[in-house]
């Protein structure tokens, strides 16, 4: 039985943003479903990742968007069954660092400046999103005007404590092997950043070049392949 894929989605994005990766990889005879990311802290969200880890049988493959990959960093530490992990566009941590801290000393990304914050009840800190107007440029320059606009309405909002919060564990990816696709026109998150960080974690690498930071609304073919090469890898 090959492993089963997990797909967790970003800041700023929800689980629909994995409905065409998902198609790709039922039509490849691979079990795979969205897990709604909390958006409310690391470490929050990375045990909650890990409990839905932990109550699917058999094998797992993580795939971690964008701040899905300090998740899936977090969850895969916290639960065996996690056989692989796979970075799409994403930050990956080591211990103590965050998604805030990890790209210091590369160039600012078109995002910080396009993000508003807002409060929410319980917290001091804000929680944020892209400027709608700001969205397609910043998020999705490769996508349907349609996808766009559902994208930037569709927001879920991502709390600054995630964000800022360091990774407290050892990362998964020190145990599993790691594939990573770079985004060679990412506005989010800097591609030198991904490619300096894909080499330091010794993930596999494919780049798509000219994609923006949706590259799994974009570039849902490629994203999958790489997808089901990381399952026929650890299976």
């Amino acid at each position: 039985m090959s492993a089963t894929v997990l797909l967790v989605h970003g800041a700023f994005a929800d689980g629909s943003s994995w409905n065409k990766v998902i198609a790709h990889l039922r039509e490849a005879g691979i079990t795979a479903r969205a897990v709604p990311n909390q958006l409310r802290g690391l470490t929050a969200d990375g045990e909650y990742v890990a409990s839905v880890v932990a109550q699917t049988e058999g094998d797992v493959v993580l795939v971690g968007h964008s701040y899905g990959g300090p998740v899936i960093t977090y969850a895969g530490s916290k639960a065996d069954n996690v056989k692989g992990l796979v970075f799409v566009a994403a930050f990956g941590l080591d211990k103590g660092q965050s998604a805030q801290t990890a790209t210091e000393g590369y160039p600012e990304p078109e995002l910080i400046s396009a993000l508003q914050p807002w409060s929410y009840p319980g917290s001091e800190v804000p929680e944020l999103t892209i400027d709608v107007q700001k969205y397609r440029s910043v998020f999705a320059a490769d996508v349907t005007d349609e996808e766009a606009a559902a994208g930037a309405t569709n927001q879920r909002p991502a709390s600054g404590l995630a964000l800022g919060e360091p990774l407290s564990v050892e990362p998964a990816w020190k145990r599993v092997p790691s594939w990573w696709l770079v985004a060679g026109a990412d506005h989010a998150i800097n591609p030198d950043y991904q490619r300096a960080t894909a080499k330091n974690i010794g993930a596999t690498v494919t780049e798509v070049e000219g994609g923006s930071h949706s590259i799994a609304v974009s570039r849902s073919g490629e994203v999958a392949d790489v997808i089901i090469a990381a399952v026929r890898s650890v299976s």
